[in-house]
């Protein structure tokens, strides 16, 4: 009788080891995506194949470089190393961050941000880089940044390069709590004035820190952004919905925050949208509840959903990931 009460007592704790340490779904990548500390991830697809373009998570000074990883299935990802480096930036020595790419006539132009610049006296601010494949090597494009100042209050950080739907691209970018769209030229040395003579117009909603992200679903544009402090457990994504990419952005909800058994400060995202179909998954970066460094942050996948009116359901953050789905 003793034996049998010791047992019930012990089988429910055994289950909730096993639970805890239990290694995730085989039949899901995981997450973290891939080993090492990187951040700010960029997730998108070229010639059906999944790339991510993260920063390297690290002290400012060290932040000199840019990894990159592939993959055709969102499961098992390649990492290319040093696609980009300072040593081809002449003007950043520091604090080289949240890369952004696209793809236009057959070259790679990967947009970021170096040196944390603090006022206009200082040199840095958003660069652009160019290449004839995804992982490089990148050179400098403009020699110089393509933006570095402050305009509208903006930080000149966290660049996010949106094509609309008739193929314009637009610049949105800022941190310090204010974020900034303007209309690049076709050949991207520089911006297209708007119909006021204004370059650089403020489109910045309600609890908005820094990190934007912006896509089109349904005819809809969804603007989405990061909230809260990047070293702290409450960094957390929240998002809003317009008709036009210049907004009014009113905010609807947060949709992506921390899971305190699971990690904390899950925030600065992007979007993978699968070609031809109704399926997107969340790129973001989070911090493990084993880990108190401010750059201890590793990059996760989530598929992500909608309600039947059009609203991003909350993102449920996981050990386990996203299935395998190759791009047909």
């Amino acid at each position: 009788m003793r034996f049998t009460r010791m047992l019930a007592r012990l089988v429910p704790a055994l289950a909730l080891t096993l639970n805890a340490t239990a290694a995730p779904d085989a039949k899901k990548g995981g997450n973290p995506v891939f080993p090492g500390w990187y951040a700010d991830p960029e997730g998108i697809i070229f010639d059906k194949t999944y790339w991510i373009f993260p920063t390297f998570s690290a002290p400012y000074d060290q932040q000199i470089h840019f990894d990159a990883f592939s993959s055709d299935d969102l499961v098992k990802w390649k990492k290319h190393e040093n696609i980009l480096t300072n040593k081809e930036i002449k003007w950043a020595n520091r604090a080289m961050w949240a890369p952004s790419i696209i793809k236009k006539d057959d070259k790679y132009f990967l947009f970021f941000g170096a040196n944390d610049i603090q006022n206009d006296e200082q040199p840095g601010g958003i660069g652009i880089a160019v290449a004839d494949k995804p992982q490089g090597p990148y050179k400098d494009y403009l020699g110089k940044p393509l933006v570095d100042k402050f305009h509208n209050g903006a930080q000149p950080i966290d660049q996010f390069v949106f094509r609309d739907a008739d193929g314009s691209h637009y610049l949105i970018y800022g941190g310090w709590r204010h974020c900034n769209i303007a209309k690049l030229k076709d050949d991207f040395t520089g911006f297209i004035p708007q119909a006021d003579g204004t370059i650089f117009k403020e489109i910045t909603p309600q609890g908005y820190v820094e990190g934007p992200f912006m896509f089109i679903r349904g005819g809809k544009y969804y603007f989405m952004w990061s909230e809260g402090g990047w070293t702290g457990p409450d960094y957390c994504v929240a998002y809003a919905i317009a008709d036009s990419p210049f907004g009014p952005f009113k905010r609807i909800a947060k949709v992506l925050e921390q899971d305190p058994a699971i990690a904390n400060g899950a925030g600065h995202h992007s979007v993978i949208h699968v070609p031809g179909k109704d399926r997107w998954f969340a790129v973001y970066h989070r911090r493990p509840i084993t880990e108190k460094g401010a750059n201890s942050r590793e990059t996760c996948i989530e598929e992500m959903f909608f309600d039947e009116e059009g609203h991003i359901k909350p993102i449920k953050i996981t050990t386990e990931g996203v299935k395998a789905l190759k791009i047909d």
